[in-house]
């Protein structure tokens, strides 16, 4: 096996060296770790946010129900202060897509590194045969470009 940037001399064009095809696969496995990383923050955020959002949405309806019993103008801005509410809540809808590219991205990413290993050093190691993350069948597993106010299913 040929080491760091030694090439032979009849290696075919489009080779590779071994350090930039090593270096190139960490930079792959770095960034997938980071979309990881950014996942989780995404969930934490999404989960604190959906608790907060439907607790003030459960207090605001528990105050619109004794409505009556509030100047007209306190129970309009009340109704004002819920659709401000489920407005928020939709916009977590972004939550959701950004969960779907984010996976998407780094299964792509997972496939190219996987592939570049395979291809550069070879399909078979002490380890056995080398195993490749499936890439995934669609180009994007989200079309939404934008949100908008309606019945929302938050995951």
């Amino acid at each position: 096996m040929l080491m760091n940037e030694e090439m032979p001399d009849d290696a075919g064009e489009g080779m590779m060296p071994l350090l930039a095809a090593a270096e190139l696969q960490d930079h792959l496995m770095t960034v997938g770790n980071d979309l990881e990383r950014l996942q989780r923050l995404l969930d934490d955020a999404g989960e604190a946010l959906s608790t907060h959002f439907y607790s003030a949405s459960g207090q605001i309806g528990r105050l619109l129900g004794d409505a009556d019993a509030l100047p007209p103008a306190a129970a309009a801005a009340l109704r004002q202060v819920m659709d401000d509410v489920a407005g928020a809540i939709t916009a977590l809808q972004f939550q959701d897509m950004a969960t779907q590219l984010i996976a998407h991205t780094s299964q792509r990413l997972r496939n190219c590194a996987d592939q570049l290993a395979r291809d550069t050093f070879g399909d078979d190691d002490e380890d056995g045969a080398a195993v490749i993350e499936t890439a995934p069948l669609r180009p994007n597993p989200v079309t939404q470009d934008e949100m908008d106010a309606g019945s929302i299913e938050l995951f």
